[in-house]
């Protein structure tokens, strides 16, 4: 299913930019959109990650830098029957944190400093296990290309703002009317891609963890506290396109009623309650 849908995403992105290939250049711009669709492709299986995580400006740690943070994910790793991942420091003091990677072979999982200033090493253990099930449940992948999907869905909406504004292309008679709506539809068909990589996976990845740690209530308390913190600062460097990759939405603080509509992750409210939920059915099995 996992195979499927990146597929899909992929296709996808390269019917589109062979559409605007076509209305701006014919027969010839579309067989340049194609090449370069062919380009994004390849570059989003093979090296969206190192992307995402250049642009956080993500530091990879050692045994020398991080013993303690790489302590924790080898074991929570080696109970999970994942090989050991690369493991990445963002120098950002918001906390947050999220996996990366095509494959468990090709995963990586970074934290900000923010979030080991702001959480205890419980709540951290939780953190990790929770991107960890990310990874282990093939997450990693797909999410990472509906990132670059929606970048490029995004400058596809550029370029097509710019044409409204000076007509387009007369002998092919490109309506700018349509153009520009279109400008503005196609953002919002990025917001739906990235609602494709679904809700419900952040409901698997917490119970993931909770299993994986023996404790649903580490990750309910770090999820609040990143809640709360989320709420008054946003990550500097943090892009919609990539918001569905952190543990907790990274625009929290400005969140409004229609934003929600096309929220990447249901409400911490929602992921605390199951969590609950969980605690007391591990409970009764205990």
């Amino acid at each position: 299913m996992e195979a499927v849908k990146t597929v899909v995403l992929l296709t996808l992105m390269t019917l589109l930019m062979v559409w605007v290939g076509g209305i701006f250049g014919g027969q010839s711009g579309m067989l340049i959109a194609l090449a370069i669709a062919g380009v994004m492709n390849f570059v989003s299986y093979f090296y969206s990650d190192k992307l995402v995580l250049k642009h956080y400006r993500a530091v990879e740690v050692d045994e020398q830098s991080a013993p303690g943070l790489l302590a924790i994910v080898r074991r929570l790793a080696q109970k999970a029957g994942l090989p050991m991942p690369k493991v990445y420091i963002i120098p950002e003091p918001v906390p947050n944190a999220f996996a990366t990677g095509r494959n468990p072979s090709h995963a990586a999982v970074a934290v900000t400093e923010g979030l080991l200033e702001l959480l205890n090493e419980e709540e951290v253990e939780a953190v990790l296990a929770h991107e960890l099930s990310h990874v282990r449940h093939y997450d990693i992948l797909i999410g990472t290309i509906a990132a670059t999907i929606a970048g490029a869905i995004a400058w596809i909406a550029n370029i097509m703002q710019f044409g409204a504004m000076f007509g387009g292309r007369d002998d092919r008679n490109v309506n700018p009317i349509l153009m520009l709506v279109l400008s503005l539809v196609l953002p919002l068909a990025a917001g739906i891609i990235q609602m494709a990589v679904s809700r419900s996976r952040e409901f698997m990845a917490d119970e993931g963890a909770a299993r994986l740690t023996g404790h649903p209530e580490w990750l309910a308390s770090a999820l609040m506290k990143l809640e709360n913190y989320n709420r008054r600062g946003v990550l500097p460097e943090a892009t919609p396109e990539t918001a569905h990759m952190f543990i907790v939405n990274p625009f929290t603080g400005k969140d409004v009623s229609f934003a929600s509509l096309f929220r990447t992750h249901p409400t911490t409210e929602q992921r605390i309650e199951r969590l609950e939920a969980l605690r007391r059915e591990m409970g009764r099995m205990a």
